[in-house]
């Protein structure tokens, strides 16, 4: 399946919210408004000025809905509980060119909160996918201490670590390792 760049974008943001929760296996990383803000600033969501406390909490209950729709058992489930949060979601299609981006679609109505343009934009994203029948893509680490989350953009979906460079590798070095013991 071909990813457009919005696809992307808000594939990559869901992954990146997602894996700062604690649940991940790491410290959280949305401990204070400066968190949220400069996760902002780092996946370039327009619109968003300032953050605040209630965008931190709304943000913090969005991530979890989202872990629990990338850790699903099968996909009638992910289907299931991505519609729990479409259906609280104000969704406003409009097209739009920013930012020396091209005409795209933003899902979520000029002036909304962090939480409501993250629900709406990447809510939609994940909903292609699923569409798409790609929710395979949808992944946990397969590294034995890692429960970071990614979605598989490889053409055969055979992606298993959420980084090659760390976990794919470290786990690569344990099972050459193993061999050269046996």
């Amino acid at each position: 399946m071909p990813f457009s760049h919005d696809m992307v974008c808000s594939l990559a943001a869901v992954a990146d919210l997602i894996n700062t929760a604690p649940e991940t296996g790491g410290p959280d990383g949305l401990t204070g408004t400066e968190d949220l803000d400069a996760f902002v600033k780092r996946h370039e969501m327009s619109g968003i000025e300032v953050v605040g406390a209630a965008d931190l909490e709304q943000v913090r209950a969005l991530r979890t809905t989202f872990h629990e729709v990338f850790t699903a058992p099968d996909s009638a489930t992910a289907v299931t509980r991505l519609n729990v949060l479409l259906d609280r979601t104000q969704i406003t299609a409009r097209l739009t060119e920013h930012d020396g981006f091209p005409l795209h679609v933003h899902y979520f109505a000029p002036g909304a909160s962090v939480a409501e343009h993250l629900a709406a934009d990447c809510g939609v994203a994940l909903a292609h996918l699923l569409v798409e029948g790609e929710w395979e893509r949808l992944r946990t680490c397969s590294a034995p201490d890692c429960d970071r989350v990614f979605v598989d953009e490889s053409r055969n979906r055979s992606r298993v670590y959420c980084d090659s460079r760390t976990c794919g590798n470290r786990m690569h070095v344990a099972a050459y390792r193993a061999r050269r013991k046996a």
